[in-house]
This record gives structure tokens, sequence and C-alpha cells, in this order.
């Protein structure tokens, strides 16, 4: 009975879909979502729309902070590689939506929640991560195209404290010429819980290096 169309994608969802493509590429199946690679093979530079939309006019959030550019409001997706292996799970609105950050959410509105380790199932929706854990996974593909990431968490430490971190390599050859891309990233996470209160602070970037595939 909302009034407005959406579609959740799952954690389940993005660990099965997640092959080291970039972000856009993990949602191509849900409806009105169209996403094109410069290199023609998902890596690199990236970009989608919804019901036509461009990504100047879709409101882009993690953890309800917007990421879109301040200038363009577009969100470059090439300075996030492998940003789904820190994602829990993500909500698209489809048109105007409920988020109210920024003048980008008029066409739609993309929500993604990363990792929310707790201690109770209570205080989040996500299942969460009680016990240290270490992964580590490979990938390649067509075009010397090759991703790696290795993460890890402490679980809970004295029924309070969670740290969760992750590194990204992902690099290609490109399905066309002059798209060639070797692309870093890491993500980390600090956390405090007491009861129904979460304090949290979280900080990810990346480092690109890419060939020009784009205006022929």
């Amino acid at each position: 009975e909302t009034p407005v169309a959406f579609r959740n994608v799952s954690a389940a969802e993005l660990r099965e879909n997640n092959t080291g493509q970039s972000l856009p590429y993990l949602f191509t199946q849900t409806p009105s979502v169209v996403v094109t690679s410069d290199g023609g093979n998902g890596v690199g530079y990236v970009s989608m729309r919804v019901r036509g939309t461009d990504a100047g006019r879709i409101n882009f959030t993690v953890d309800g902070v917007p990421v879109n550019d301040s200038e363009s409001h577009s969100v470059f997706w090439v300075n996030m590689p492998d940003f789904a292996s820190s994602v829990e799970s993500i909500q698209i609105q489809r048109g105007a939506g409920t988020s109210t950050n920024g003048a980008a959410a008029f066409g739609a509105t993309v929500a993604m929640q990363t990792q929310r380790p707790g201690a109770t199932v209570a205080m989040q929706t996500q299942r969460p991560r009680l016990e240290p854990y270490f992964e580590a996974s490979s990938a390649a593909g067509s075009y010397g195209t090759f991703a790696h990431t290795v993460r890890g968490g402490t679980g809970l430490i004295g029924n309070h404290f969670v740290f969760d971190a992750r590194y990204s390599n992902v690099q290609t050859d490109g399905y066309i010429e002059r798209a060639r891309a070797n692309m870093s990233s890491y993500y980390a996470s600090a956390a405090y819980y007491n009861g129904g209160t979460m304090l949290k602070f979280q900080t990810f970037g990346s480092s690109e290096v890419s060939y020009q595939a784009w205006n022929g």
C-alpha cells in the first residue's frame, strides 16, 4: 500500500551477483534500471538510469548520507570499486521517493545500507555479526579482468564494540580499446552499541588509474 514503487535488494542477492563489476550491475534485473559501461564489461566508468532518469536526478545515499557529487549531482562509480562488498542491502525507489536529501531525489532514490553488526537483533533489520570473521575471494574473467577482496571483522567485543575492514583490487583491459582500469578501494568501520544506541564511524575511499574510453 506504499505510494512509492520500490525494490529491495538483499545481501544474499548482492553476494550471489558480486563478481567485481561496478555496483549498478548488481541490480540491472530490477524494474526500470538501465546500466551502461564505457569499457563494455562493467568495470571502470559505469552509468545508470532509472525510468530514463540519469544519475544527476537520482538520490544515492550510504547509510542515509548523500554521495552525489555536489557540482554535477552525479555519482562516479569508478571511484567506488567493489563497494558492493561492504553493502548489506539496497532499496531502489522509482520515481519521486521518500528521501529528503538534496535536489537529486527527483527521478529515483537508491539507498545503500552498509554492514550493521550489533548486539541484538531488535536493534536492526540485518543479521548481526557476533563472531569474528575473515573472508578472501578472487574472481577472473574475460579481457584480463581480475577482482580480489579481503575483508574481516572482530565480532562483538565486550558486548559493545565491533570493527570491520575491507580491501579490494579490481583490474581489467576492457572490452574495447582504451578501456583498461586498475582500481583499489578500502572500507573501515568502528561501532559502539549500547542497548538501542549505536555510534558508528566509517570511512571508505579508493585510488583508480583508468584509460579514456568515452567519446570514442
